[in-house]
């Protein structure tokens, strides 16, 4: 039970980051998503919602399609390594839920990020 429940929070809060503007995943976020996909095989029962986050440049509207799109990235990742589409679903937050409120590079880096959270 420890191991499910420590699998789950790591699922739950191992977010996967992006460069400024870009949608791209970086071979750390694709191992990351990878592990990712091992863990919702070996729980099929399991649906997860992807939210897309910015840093704070930007329009609101940029910002909002930039995260969709981080969003939709990781779960077309995801679709590849053979989760079925239906146990993802995706939502933008844009710049709006910030985890570093600092204006700096290293602020900005940790609020451009995919976090996943697990449904049921």
């Amino acid at each position: 039970m420890q191991r499910t429940a420590s699998a789950r929070s790591k699922f739950e809060n191992e977010d996967i980051y992006f460069e400024f503007d870009s949608i791209r995943l970086s071979p750390a976020a694709q191992e990351i998503l990878a592990q990712k996909a091992r863990w919702m095989r070996a729980n099929p029962g399991a649906t997860v919602t992807i939210e897309g986050h910015c840093d704070n440049r930007g329009t609101n509207e940029y910002n909002l399609a930039l995260g969709e799109g981080r969003a939709q990235t990781a779960k077309s990742f995801l679709v590849d390594l053979g989760i079925d589409s239906t146990r993802v679903n995706t939502i933008s937050y844009g710049e709006e839920r910030p985890i570093d409120t600092t204006q700096s590079e290293d602020a900005w880096a940790k609020n451009r990020r995919a976090h996943f959270v697990i449904i049921r």
